[in-house]
């Protein structure tokens, strides 16, 4: 089985390319694939396949580390793009398939920029339990850590955004793991812990379901942006900057498309033998 790893600010992934008609690798192999230790290592795995949509040049899966489905990975979306590019797929503008719906791709410079879709901050949609009406910021009771401050919105898949004083001495993994067990979220959350430097320029780490910390998310940073904009903390073109490197988010007005932009890096080409 071939197989490329490739990066996008950090946020690492194993690609598969099943268009020819290859199973989706099951979550054990999904595990083996990620092991750090006695696998390739990565965050997630994705796989490019036939599109289902119209005008799409191709459908993308995610698989977490864990082995565990993902409906969304802006991060990842960067890096298919970019793998079908080289691979002659694809060029220009083009339209991407994934889980959580369609997605617009230009190139931005030595990256892509990905139409991420309207953030969705309609409880039942994250989806969050036990909350009739949309907050711009939650204050609910955790087990393990108390009453916890944080706003929630879906980018395709759930998040939870806690803004801090300084993300060096947040409690990531903690936090990160009460919120996830919470029975406000049944099916689990992604968790990111934002500090806005100034109205264009925020820092962030993200917890990620199925994963834990990673050292970027895309679809985290857009969550990010978008619940600091709902709450007037943030200017509505932001700079997030992330352990792993640095993504522009652009989101123009509350009914229209945010959209993401970075980069996207090929690591290694690699045959898996099982």
């Amino acid at each position: 089985m071939r197989f490329t790893k490739m990066h996008g600010a950090g946020n690492d992934f194993v690609v598969l390319d099943l268009r020819h008609g290859a199973p989706a690798p099951d979550a054990a192999l999904c595990r083996a694939l990620a092991d750090r230790h006695t696998g390739v290592g990565c965050d997630q795995i994705l796989t490019i396949e036939p599109p289902s949509a119209a005008g799409a040049v191709a459908r993308y899966g995610i698989w977490n580390a864990d082995g565990s489905a993902s409906q969304q990975c802006g991060n990842g979306a960067r890096c298919v793009a970019a793998w079908l590019v080289r691979d002659g797929a694809a060029d220009g503008d083009f339209v991407l398939e994934s889980p959580a719906g369609l997605h617009a791709v230009t190139r931005a410079g030595s990256g892509y920029r990905i139409a991420m879709g309207v953030p969705d901050f309609a409880p039942a949609h994250i989806p969050m339990a036990g909350v009739d009406a949309a907050q711009p910021l939650y204050t609910l009771p955790v087990d393990g850590i108390g009453t916890l401050a944080f706003g929630a919105v879906s980018m395709g898949n759930p998040h939870a955004v806690i803004e801090v004083d300084d993300i060096g001495t947040a409690e990531v993994e903690r936090v990160g793991r009460a919120l996830q067990a919470s029975p406000w979220f049944p099916e689990s959350v992604n968790v990111g812990f934002v500090q806005v430097l100034e109205a264009g320029r925020v820092r962030l780490r993200v917890y990620e379901r199925g994963v834990g910390e990673t050292l970027a998310c895309g679809s985290g940073a857009c969550a990010a942006v978008a619940v600091l904009v709902r709450r007037g903390r943030t200017a509505r073109s932001v700079a997030v900057t992330l352990p792993g490197g640095t993504l522009g988010i652009d989101w123009p007005d509350d009914t229209a498309t945010l959209a993401m932009s970075g980069p996207a890096a090929f690591v290694f080409e690699g045959e898996w033998s099982t």
